[in-house]
């Protein structure tokens, strides 16, 4: 990738409003902060903005607090007075939730960094790249490739927590020597593994383990037991008195039942429900979650249902992923 014209962009404006997707997870919380801590050493004004908070076990990587949430009475005006507005890990608008409006009326410039695939067109300049393990790697690719400035241990910090993530701690498909390479270089500056791991995945609320346990009892397999998928109603989430973001990594138990190659999480919300999808191979479950109007990776694609409930739509679902596993 040519990253001339995203270090031009950077180098000739002198404002930019940063933000990502709607319940952000480490590598849309990593990215942000290694952009700040990027546009700050060239002496930007910079300001992060999302439609959510950031979950608790990632407010680690925003040391200084930067990232506020969203407010309409007061923030709107933020996304006129920046020169450039820059959407990280995300291709589709309405993944901005109740921003989506004020960043698709705003006149400025709009870049995205992203590394989904099936992106929409809602900004200027596209800097995507579908083969990157995360938008964490992309940036790490441009601070490495453009030499804006010197990777340091708060560059680098977010970014390894981005990437080791977002492959599932270095055992997704885009892992490969390359990447490891990257690591490397990210260590080089300080980062220590162990901490970032232990932060992330070591240091959960007994509410998160509490659902966890009735997401794992709610498991079932289907589609000659190579399909295993969870539930969890809103019941769930009041009894153990946890929250949407506590489910992240939740679909990834099912692959690990012997067989299970197409795994399924539903989660039911306050209005509508979400389905996380996950699968092992060339099983492409983002081709799954575009029949229904979403999308993602290869191996990692989910879908959101506003207006529907899930016992109007599980049965479908689940009918068309044994359809969809059979004919692929």
């Amino acid at each position: 990738m040519d990253f001339k014209l995203l270090k031009k962009i950077i180098e000739d404006n002198n404002s930019f409003l940063i933000t990502t997707h709607v319940n952000p997870d480490a590598d849309a919380i990593g990215s942000e902060i290694a952009m700040y801590e990027v546009l700050k050493k060239l002496g930007k004004k910079i300001r992060i903005i999302n439609h959510s908070l950031t979950p608790y076990y990632l407010q680690f990587l925003d040391s200084e607090n930067v990232i506020k949430k969203f407010n309409p009475d007061t923030d709107k005006k933020y996304f006129d007075e920046a020169d450039v507005l820059i959407a990280l890990d995300f291709n589709r608008l309405n993944r901005l939730a109740s921003m989506e409006k004020v960043f698709s009326e705003s006149k400025k410039i709009k870049i995205r960094i992203d590394h989904h695939q099936d992106s929409e067109d809602f900004v200027n300049y596209c800097f995507d790249d579908d083969n990157s393990s995360a938008t964490g790697h992309i940036l790490y690719n441009f601070v490495n490739q453009s030499n804006i400035v010197k990777l340091d241990r708060k560059i680098a910090y977010p970014l390894y927590a981005a990437i080791m993530t977002d492959t599932g701690s270095f055992r997704f498909e885009r892992t490969n020597a390359e990447l490891h390479r990257v690591i490397a270089n990210l260590l080089d500056t300080g980062v220590d593994p162990v901490e970032v791991y232990d932060k992330i995945y070591d240091q959960s609320k007994l509410s998160k383990i509490r659902l966890l346990g009735r997401a794992l009892d709610s498991i079932k397999l289907i589609g000659e037991e190579k399909i295993g998928y969870m539930l969890l109603t809103r019941k769930d989430f009041s009894d153990s008195n946890a929250s949407e973001s506590d489910t992240d990594g939740f679909v990834n138990f099912t692959l690990s039942i012997e067989n299970v190659v197409l795994g399924i999480l539903f989660i039911e919300l306050n209005q509508g429900f979400k389905v996380s999808f996950r699968s092992k191979g060339k099983i492409a479950v983002d081709k799954l979650a575009a029949q229904f109007g979403g999308g993602g990776h290869t191996n990692a694609a989910g879908v959101r249902f506003h207006n529907s409930s899930i016992d109007e739509e599980m049965n479908n679902i689940l009918n068309t992923a044994e359809i969809y596993l059979m004919n692929n």
